[in-house]
């Protein structure tokens, strides 16, 4: 029988199950699962995909965008072609309704991953189609490699071992079985029209396909969908596959991966009333746009200092890549919760500014759940196949929305779909970590989905001068993908040195078909203030004007100072015959005091959360407040405090010492590095321990950021002064805590007071001497550490670190896409994604801390009212609220727990419960720590999490 007749009603056997529903024993047949994959893979190329990546694909191919199209639908569809074999064994009811001739033919087979046997098995038929399949690069091969990922990892095959046509037919079942598959093959092959042989398949576009292949795949594996369909009535494949196509579009559209333009508005509304941009913004937007027109996409480095609309300059290029129509949204990155946090209410209030029909902005980090301007109001409930559910069919009303009160009134929120846990990012506007685009550059599973969510927009790198080394050497990795997919990049810094920028550049220009020697005479620094953009196509640079610039750092120019003082941290103790040095509380009390007494808003920044919660206690006793209290004027805000505290603390910050809106008289924030980056917030006053100078001088832009606010009256001076608390021994030399050693490489902070302490007592001039200060600690530190002994072996040492950091970067990183010859070069290593590290050190560990009742009940408050479901399944709701009330902390202070701090056993089946650990308090004495091993812990209602050891 030929492919027109196996199309038709009772023309092929059906019988072989691709899904089945214990609830419902309802079947449906494996043929048909491959239709409807086909069917919404074509669509995901049509709504989803932007033009850019399928020309990346087409001709990554060699072939026009109708082929390209049909012959993504036709790999999508091949997909499951593997359970044609022992796979159909392992569920009693389905394998009983296998037709008689199929089940009398195993000839002994072998089980094996269905992924495994797809390609296996599609190999032999490639090949008969006439696609080469002779070595790893050929097409039959990354075809049939493509189809083995589709569960996330690339596979290795032996094409004359266990992939050969001899070996491949003893395992899969006997000549039914294989006629099938063939039979099977050339049906998809016939009804996707994809007829014509690829003359290539490159790595970038295998890895886009694959992508596609996974999106539609879990589309078509949506309960909702399927089920109906197999209580239906039985139809011919190809009636099927014609309705599988008419209905794929709504089914995208449902799952809000339908790509959307957002309608031109003009500058004052997309960017919250700004009445005009500034130099800097007006410089991208005159220069940047007629570049782009010519020679596509690139990468646009952009520096300025803090408080200079880097923000909107960011979405402004964004604007002007994705007007050129390759790409279609925004992907922000930001190096911590907080930032990322504040970022998506910014880039949230510019896509509605649009007044788009709907437009879904996803947040994507570890703890998205404790945002409440991101409700989670549709994750997981009813529907096993996905996390997709449309409300959550909890008994409790905890996490629904208030009477009156809809979700989809904002069109903003993301729904249905694309709030599963792995899929935000397919969002076209996504606000994220760092760590979550760095993950695509690591061999984890579904990096390749991961890849193609990440390429399809423009992505903006915000505060890049903060990651370390390690993150920074995947970065790199990351930014070679993103040039050779064709993605325009933003990198955005206040701090960033020469030399990392250039790498940076560099690195998205060998992506993008550059290699190191033809771009080594380039000189990729950007000016400061200003921005350099580097073009995909030819790797030719432009520049802001320099009239542009200079007009640019006019307007915002300002004097400041940066004071070190040196005190004596609490850790140092002096020898008894020395003088009586100032101490590090003395010092901030001082300072703090003038604010406390006549009002005003400071900002004491501190290094640990230790000495956070040591200073909040000081300042608290030290000073006399007024006598309305405390509340509200002297907070503590750090990162061990339970989720919906600290997002609760970080937003009342945000508001209170934001552009606009009342000001508090009267504001104390004892805080960490929380407050560092990407807030838009101003204090009178700042106090801040010792760090590395691009800390201080991001710090030192939340000093008088805002010209309209009215200082306090006590302030002297006309420049803002930010103190910096340098602790040193009874000699006068810089002495770093104990406790602050394991932070980071001590040499930048030790550099920094080096030179302070040697600069010429003088206001900085903001921005004009910024990029001087960041290359002097920096950047080329060599001359700052000949001036002294001890800070040379230090500078020597935080070098070998940093070398060190890049090599164990290194060793994880997928390779280049130039030196990947087979798809599974991708997956060499077996990384978990709990195990893959894009940061060095250890893991955290998330807390939940608990108050066990007189009667052994666990509850998450001392009174009481809010018991814990011990021995059921907690409902979305309930787990939402516990993972609002966890805390990290270091993996150290609980690896000795017992079976006291371990979740209850309903819990241990949910991927964000099982991991935790219990610190059960008593509720009639919470103060009493509780033990672990040699750390004791317990949770103070304003301190947080205190631990101590011994």
């Amino acid at each position: 029988m030929g492919v027109r007749e196996d199309a038709r009603r009772g023309g092929i056997d059906l019988s072989p199950w691709g899904k089945f529903d214990r609830g419902a024993w309802a079947v449906y047949p494996l043929l048909f699962h491959l239709l409807d994959v086909a069917a919404l893979a074509g669509v995901v190329w049509d709504r989803y995909l932007t033009r850019g990546q399928r020309r990346m694909i087409a001709a990554g191919l060699g072939l026009t965008l109708a082929e390209a199209r049909s012959l993504v639908m036709f790999i999508a569809g091949l997909h499951d072609l593997g359970k044609l074999s022992a796979f159909q064994e392992q569920e009693a009811y389905p394998w009983a309704r296998v037709s008689d001739t199929l089940r009398a033919d195993t000839c002994d087979w072998q089980r094996m991953p269905h992924e495994r046997a797809s390609m296996h098995s599609v190999l032999q038929l490639l090949a008969e189609a006439g696609y080469p399949a002779d070595t790893s690069d050929s097409p039959g091969v990354r075809v049939a490699q493509i189809l083995g990922g589709h569960h996330g990892r690339f596979l290795q095959v032996d094409i004359d071992g266990a992939a050969k046509a001899s070996r491949v037919n003893l395992a899969l079942g006997g000549p039914a079985w294989q006629d099938l598959r063939r039979r099977y093959f050339a049906l998809l092959r016939h009804l996707t029209g994809a007829t014509t042989v690829p003359s290539d398949v490159s790595v970038p576009a295998a890895v886009l396909i694959t992508g596609i292949g996974i999106i539609a795949d879990r589309l078509a594996s949506q309960r909702h969908y399927w089920l109906p369909k197999a209580q239906a009535p039985a139809f011919g494949a190809g009636e099927h596959f014609a309705q599988a196509v008419r209905d794929a579009p709504a089914v995208v559209e449902e799952s809000g991966l339908a790509r959307i333009t957002l309608p031109q508005v003009p500058f004052t509304q997309a960017h919250g009333g700004l009445e005009r941009p500034n130099a800097l913004q007006a410089s991208v937007i005159g220069q940047l746009a007629p570049v782009v027109g010519e020679k596509g996409p690139g990468i646009l480095v952009v520096t300025d200092a803090t408080g200079g609309g880097k923000s909107v300059t960011a979405l402004e290029a964004a604007r002007i890549f994705n007007a050129c129509g390759d790409t279609a949204g925004i992907l922000w990155l930001l190096p911590t919760m907080a930032t990322t946090d504040a970022a998506y209410d910014l880039l949230e209030a510019y896509v509605a500014a649009h007044h788009p029909e709907h437009a879904p902005v996803s947040l994507v980090h570890s703890h998205s759940y404790d945002n409440t301007a991101y409700t989670d109001h549709r994750l997981a409930a009813h529907e096993p196949s996905t996390s997709d559910a449309y409300w959550p069919d909890s008994d409790d009303d905890e996490g629904r929305p208030a009477a009156g009160e809809r979700p989809e009134e904002r069109v903003t929120v993301p729904d249905g779909w694309l709030r599963g846990w792995d899929r935000a990012l397919l969002a076209q506007f996504t606000v994220a970590t760092h760590d979550q685009a760095l993950m695509a550059a690591l061999p984890v599973r579904f990096s390749a989905l991961r890849m193609l969510a990440l390429c399809g927009r423009t992505v903006i790198v915000d505060e890049v001068h903060a990651l370390p080394p390690f993150m920074r050497q995947t970065l790199s990795r990351l930014l070679h993908w993103l040039g050779a997919l064709g993605c325009p990049v933003v990198l955005l810094s206040a701090t960033l040195p020469g030399h990392i920028s250039s790498q940076l550049v560099r690195s998205y220009l060998d992506g993008a078909g550059h290699p190191p020697p033809a771009t080594a005479h380039l000189d990729c620094r950007p000016p400061y203030p200003g921005w350099l953009y580097a073009a995909a196509s030819d790797a030719s640079l432009t520049r802001i004007d320099p009239a542009a610039a200079g007009a640019h750092a006019d307007r915002h120019r300002r004097r400041a100072d940066i004071r070190l003082h040196p005190v004596r941290h609490p850790s140092c103790t002096d020898p008894e015959d020395t003088p009586a040095r100032e101490s590090r509380l003395e010092r901030i009390t001082q300072e703090i005091a003038p604010v406390a007494r006549s009002g005003g808003c400071a900002a004491v920044c501190c290094a640990t959360v230790a000495d956070a919660q040591t200073t909040y206690t000081h300042l608290r006793t030290a000073l006399d407040w007024p006598d309305e209290g405390l509340d509200g004027q002297l907070l503590l805000l750090h990162a061990r405090l339970p989720g919906h505290q600290r997002e609760a603390l970080t937003r009342r910050v945000r508001t209170a010492l934001a552009s606009a809106g009342e000001r508090p008289g009267r504001l104390v924030v004892v805080t960490t590095s929380l407050l560092d980056m990407s807030l838009d917030i101003d204090v009178d006053v700042m106090v801040s321990d010792l760090a590395p100078l691009h800390t201080l001088l991001q710090r030192l832009g939340r000093l008088w950021r805002f010209d309209h606010i009215k200082r306090p009256n006590w302030l002297s001076g006309d420049h803002p002064r930010l103190i910096v608390l340098e602790p040193t021994d009874h000699r006068r030399r810089t002495l770093l805590p104990p406790a602050w050693r394991p932070l980071d490489s001590p040499f930048p902070p030790v550099a920094t007071a080096a030179y302070l302490s040697q600069r010429p007592e003088q206001p900085l001039t903001m921005p004009d001497d910024v990029q001087q200060l960041v290359e002097a600690v920096h950047g080329d530190a060599d001359a700052l550490a000949r001036t002294d002994a001890a800070l040379r072996r230090s500078h020597t040492l935080h070098q070998t670190r940093t070398r060190t950091e890049e090599h164990h970067s290194a060793l994880h990183l997928v390779p280049a896409w130039h030196d990947t010859l087979s798809l599974s070069d991708l997956h060499r290593q077996n990384l978990h994604p709990r195990e893959a590290a894009t940061r060095l050190g250890a893991m955290p560990r998330r807390l939940l801390p608990v108050y066990r009742m007189p009667d052994g009940r666990l509850t998450l408050d001392a009174a009481g009212t809010r018991p814990l479901p011990e021995h059921r399944k907690p409902t979305t709701a309930q787990i939402r609220t516990i993972l609002q009330h966890t805390l990290p902390v270091p993996a150290a202070w609980v690896a000795g727990r017992t079976r006291d701090h371990h979740v209850p056993a309903s819990w241990r089946s949910h991927a964000l419960l099982a991991d935790l650990a219990l610190l059960p308090q008593d509720a009639g004495a919470p103060s009493r720590p509780v033990r672990f091993g040699r750390h004791r812990l317990h949770l103070d209602d304003t301190l947080g999490l205190v631990h101590t050891e011994g």
